[in-house]
Order: structure tokens, then sequence, then C-alpha cells
């Protein structure tokens, strides 16, 4: 039991081949099991009668009423599942439409489609920008070993490169278009194999375009503000995420960023009320009663499907007066920690992981295809780790936090006990302590782990955990 705890404390369990093995398998078997939905399907219909991508079916049956002038009608939820059943036949359960008017843009465009191209294009595209948001944050931390030569990478992964069989040979991912920057593709790999990756693809959710937004504004801010306030003004369309974001702009004095999308949000407001009619706004604000009572309130969808403290109190049997209390106690938590360690000299890694997590854990309506945002959270503290080492329990926190899109829906429904919420607290609680003053130089953490070794540029690195660099 110590030589366990002790590998936990550590994280040397977390070797690299370990880690290769485990995302491939779960990509694997997420790419198996979704042909084999699409395989077994009847007319874009599965076996258990649900549309392919499933949410997605919500979002084309709104933009086919936006395409007839009549984007009232999608925040109906009666006509809302007559046009559901209309389009995927009568057995169809209702998948509703919670979206604010912003979005019947992007659902009108591929309303425009046949059903199965729509789907196709919507989780391509919006794959795609997630993908390059990952690569974006993670590339900064390679700048450093481009003063090796290719020699010398070459020989220390040739020395790397597992030979003991052929399966771990097939694990290898190849990384010859990197090679000369020190980057290898295995970020590639643990961006696809993420489990929240799987559940976004099944649903036909939107985590991929939140993950790239938030990403891709962060990797922005400090360098084009502009453009990072224009990323996250096009958020609007998860209004839940507004509370978080404003109070970082605002405390850290990033104005330009903040007035950005103030005037993104403005001109889309614009936009949106040219297009579909001021009346959209008033059936955009009738239908958030059966969003907050039926789906949030009374908790039809399910409560272990959302990640909340809401969710987790309102499941363990509190009554919605407390449920909406514990939430707002944790939201002003969560507000001062943030703002003092942005307003701090904290590295900005850490800063960013913490607003990702913040986000998610401030609203009290985020499902677990929420949690795609964690994935730019785990990329930013890897990057601090790589830069500057981790600290006891740090590397298995980390990996749990990877892990739990996986687990967090299917262990609350079997047996009532929330796993995410905790999870993402904890590792908030991780980069509060790890931003503390007397924690800010690498040596802090030269001790805690045996398998921190000086990489090619001369910091710190784990290469029992390079998978996680791009």
């Amino acid at each position: 039991m110590d030589r366990a705890r002790d590998m936990l404390r550590s994280g040397d369990w977390l070797t690299r081949e370990r880690i290769r093995l485990v995302a491939v398998a779960l990509l694997l078997a997420s790419t198996l099991g979704f042909l084999y939905l699409v395989v077994t399907a009847h007319g874009g219909i599965d076996q258990q009668g649900r549309p392919l991508g499933t949410d997605f079916s919500n979002v084309y049956a709104a933009g086919s009423y936006a395409n007839e002038v009549n984007a009232d009608a999608a925040f109906d939820p009666v006509q809302q599942f007559a046009r559901e059943r209309a389009i995927f036949g009568a057995a169809t359960q209702f998948y509703g439409w919670h979206y604010p008017p912003f979005f019947l843009f992007i659902a009108a465009a591929l309303a425009l489609m046949p059903y199965g191209a729509a789907l196709a294009v919507w989780q391509t595209v919006t794959l795609g920008l997630y993908l390059l948001a990952i690569r974006a944050i993670l590339q900064p931390s390679f700048r450093g070993a481009r003063s090796a030569s290719p020699e010398s990478i070459a020989t220390e992964r040739k020395r790397q490169t597992p030979q003991t069989g052929l399966w771990t040979q097939w694990l290898w991912i190849p990384d010859s278009s990197y090679a000369a920057s020190g980057m290898t593709a295995e970020w590639l790999l643990l961006a696809l194999a993420f489990p929240s990756v799987l559940i976004n693809v099944g649903h036909g959710q939107n985590g991929f375009l939140t993950a790239a937004l938030i990403g891709g504004a962060l990797v922005m801010l400090d360098r084009r503000p502009l453009v990072a306030g224009i990323l996250f003004g096009l958020l609007v369309y998860k209004p839940q995420y507004g509370l978080m974001i404003p109070l970082v702009l605002a405390v850290s004095g990033r104005w330009k960023c903040f007035a950005a999308a103030a005037a993104t949000v403005a001109l889309l407001t614009a936009a949106t009320t040219l297009s579909f009619g001021a009346s959209v706004w008033h059936a955009f604000l009738a239908s958030t009663e059966f969003t907050r009572t039926v789906v949030l309130e009374q908790g039809n969808t399910g409560w272990y499907k959302i990640q909340s403290v809401f969710a987790w109190a309102r499941m363990w049997g509190a009554s919605i007066p407390v449920a909406y209390a514990l939430q707002g106690a944790a939201i002003v938590a969560l507000a001062g920690a943030l703002a003092r360690l942005w307003r701090g000299t904290a590295p900005y890694p850490l800063k960013a992981a913490a607003l990702c997590l913040a986000t998610i854990l401030a609203t009290p309506y985020s499902f677990d295809y929420d949690m795609m945002v964690l994935a730019p959270a785990i990329a930013y503290l890897a990057v601090d780790g790589f830069a500057r080492g981790f600290g006891p329990w740090e590397k298995t926190i980390l990996a749990a936090l990877w892990l739990m899109p996986l687990l967090a829906r299917a262990v609350a429904q079997v047996s009532l006990i929330p796993l995410g919420v905790p999870a993402m607290l904890a590792v908030f609680v991780m980069i509060v302590r790890r931003a503390e003053p007397g924690l800010a130089s690498p040596m802090a953490f030269s001790g805690a782990s045996s398998t921190i070794a000086a990489g090619p540029g001369g910091t710190a690195r784990g290469r029992d955990i390079a998978a996680f660099k791009s």
C-alpha cells in the first residue's frame, strides 16, 4: 500500500507507454462504437430510435424553422417537438432547443444541407477548430527545444522508441514533421482520445466549438486582445458562461479585450434582430422558463448528466433554494479566488486553466459534454508542469481530470456519487496552491518526482508525460 501511495503521489506510474496505451484503447473503442451506431442505423435513426447525433437534431429542426422565416417556433417546445417528429419520425424523443437566438445563424446554415451532411460538417469543422486551439496552447512549450540539433533529437527519439514488441512499436506515433522543433504528434492522440470528444461526437454537441473559442481566446489574449475579445464575444451562444470571463477581463485591466467582446455581442444582437425579427427575443425569454424549471430545477434530463454544484445538491435531495444557495456560494468563492489569481503574478498557464475550470463550475447548467472545456485547462496545466515541474499528487490529479468525462455520468447514474464537480474543484484548488508565491520557482517542485528531467532547451520536463506535448 505504501508503494502504491508513493507512486500515486509522485506520478511515477504515469509512464509514456501507459499513457499511449490508454489513449489508443479509448480512441479505438470510441471510434468502433460510433461506427457501429452509423452502420446499424436505418435512415439516420439508430437502433434505439434516436437520430444520429441525438442533440444535433434540435439544432437541425430549429434551423429549418429559421429558414422558413419562423424562428420563433423553435423556442416553443410543442412546435419544436412537432418539427423533430416530422423530420425524424413519430417515435423520436424530444430534444429541446435551449440556445439564445444567436445560434440560429449556425442552425439555419446547417439546415440547408441534408441531415447527415450537416452533422458531418458540424462535427468535422468544430473538431478541427478544437484541435487547432489545443495545438496553439501547447506549441510555445517547445520553443526551447529548437536549439537542439535534428541529429541529437533523432538520437534521443531512437533511444526512447519502444522496441519490445510489435504492439508497442505500433503505438509509437511518428513525429518527423515536428522533429526540428522538438514537437511530437502525440498531443493529437491525447486530444482526440479525450473522453469528452466521444460524448460530443455521439450527441452532436457544441463542446468542440466552445473549447476552441475559449482556448483560442486565451492564446490570443495578450498578443491580440481584439481577436481574443471577438472570440470571447462569440461565446454568447452559451450565456451561462458569461460570469467569470468578464470578471477576469475587468480585474486584470484587459479593457481592450473587454470592449471587443462587448462590441461583438452588440453586433450579434443587432444582426440577430434584423435577421429573425425582434419577436425572437420574446420567444427566447419565454422559453427560458421551461429550461429553468423542467430541465434544471426538476432535472428531467437526469441529475447525473448535469455537472454542477446545483445538480449535485438536487441529486442528494436538497431543495431548490438550498441548491441555488450552494451554487451561489461556489460562484462567490470561485470569483474571489479567480480575481486574486488574475491580479497576481502567477504564471499565465495557471490563470488560463483556472478560468476554464471556473467557467464550468460557476454555472448550474453544465452537462457532461461541456467538459470539453477541460481540454484547454489540461493543456495549460501540462505546459506549466513542463516548465516548472509537477508537485506531489499533481500528475495523478491531472490524469484523473482527463479521464473524468468517461466516468462522471455513469458513476453518478448508478451510485448517485458525483465525480465531475469534486474533481474540477480539486484541480482548481491545486491551481491556487501552485500559484502561491512560495511555489513560484521551478526549484520548489524539483524534488516532487524523480521523472522530471532537463530537456534539450534547459527547462524541466517530464519524459514520462511527454505525450501531452505539442
